[in-house]
């Protein structure tokens, strides 16, 4: 049995692993896969099979943000926001899920450990929100870890749909305006990336005080 319960987490493991790999070496063509597109924009269901691409790829912590270089220069910021918020969140619930039914032995061996009841308390929403907007922070590690931890779900859902919003607005109008020139040294501007930085760590600070809070009534 404990054989079974490696195997699982090694599992986890690789897909995270394989994830990061593929969107850091850019394996996946966003090039290719947004020319294949434009001769689709005039059909409504490209974006239900952009967001369930995307959920899918995210599901199993694979390159899923590379829709953001297919959606944003095809749509309004707006709409590329909902396509990209609504994919993310999507992939990130089925994620949770995968994650929680491969660990779910695994978890019921250290649940009633001591560690284990402090990263559950210290669960909440400015956590999950801070990793979220946070620029370049692997949505497969927020996606898996909270599945594996049992994070409330609604507190996870509520800052993947929030935190994948902003991030993805604020990212779609720049390459919107400069679609011409799908280079990611437009999302390395200090001025992009900054309310991000600050959003994250603020809400990083509100954890903080949180936690202050709580063990002072203890």
């Amino acid at each position: 049995m404990i054989h079974k319960y490696r195997y699982k987490l090694v599992i986890i493991g690789l897909l995270i692993s394989l994830g990061i790999g593929m969107e850091l070496a850019g394996l996946l063509d966003a090039h290719q896969l947004l020319e294949v597109a434009r001769g689709y924009t005039q059909h409504w269901w490209l974006i239900v099979v952009l967001i369930l691409m995307q959920a899918v790829l995210f599901t199993f912590a694979l390159a899923g943000s590379l829709f953001l270089w297919i959606a944003a220069p095809l749509y309004t910021p707006q709409v590329a926001t909902l396509i990209l918020a609504a994919g993310g969140t999507l992939g990130g619930v089925g994620a949770y899920l995968f994650s929680t039914y491969l660990t779910e032995e695994w978890r019921h061996k250290i649940e009633n450990s001591h560690s284990y009841r402090i990263l559950q308390a210290r669960d909440n929403f400015f956590t999950l929100f801070a990793m979220r907007v946070f620029p370049g922070f692997p949505h497969a590690i927020v996606n898996y870890s909270s599945g594996i931890l049992k994070a409330r779900l609604s507190h996870f859902i509520v800052a993947a749909i929030l935190g994948i919003s902003i991030k993805s607005y604020l990212y779609a109008n720049v390459i919107y305006a400069a679609s011409s020139s799908l280079s990611l040294d437009l999302l390395l501007d200090f001025r992009i990336f900054a309310p991000l930085v600050a959003l994250s760590l603020v809400s990083a600070l509100l954890v903080y005080v949180n936690y202050r809070m709580t063990n002072s009534k203890e």
